[in-house]
């Protein structure tokens, strides 16, 4: 049985996630054009539309199906966790984006992807006592 507090962060973060992958298709592409790290093998800007699309893909389905919740929040951690060397090259190489814009505020945004793929594995009800609830 998923708690109520699991539902309301499984449309939370689907929300927020379609949210974020339109923002990688309009109005904050190079914004995010700038996060893509330098030694990563594909175009910017091919990077940026391919992974939009993949989190309004994982939003959508971590709202409208939620009988497939643990397979969804599942991808959406696995999701967060590649994406993450990402933010490390942001850090290390100093770019500037999204108000981003010293080693500081760099740093203390890595210690906030590890809460989203909890987030993720929660509202998936990956975290739970019982793990065959579905």
């Amino acid at each position: 049985m998923t708690s109520r507090a699991q539902t309301l962060a499984r449309l939370a973060l689907g929300v927020a996630m379609v949210g974020a992958g339109v923002l990688h298709l309009t109005t904050q592409r190079e914004e995010f054009r700038a996060q893509v790290p330098g030694w990563f093998p594909l175009d910017e800007d091919l990077t940026v539309l391919a992974s939009g699309v993949v989190e309004i893909g994982l939003g959508a389905a971590f709202v409208a199906l939620p009988k497939r919740r643990r397979v969804v929040g599942g991808l959406l951690a696995a999701f967060f966790v590649a994406i993450f060397p990402g933010n490390i090259a942001q850090y290390v190489e100093g770019v500037d984006a999204f108000g981003l814009d010293s080693d500081r505020a760099r740093l203390i945004r890595l210690f906030f992807q590890p809460v989203l793929v909890l987030w993720a594995l929660f509202a998936g009800s990956w975290l739970r006592r019982t793990p065959h609830d579905d």
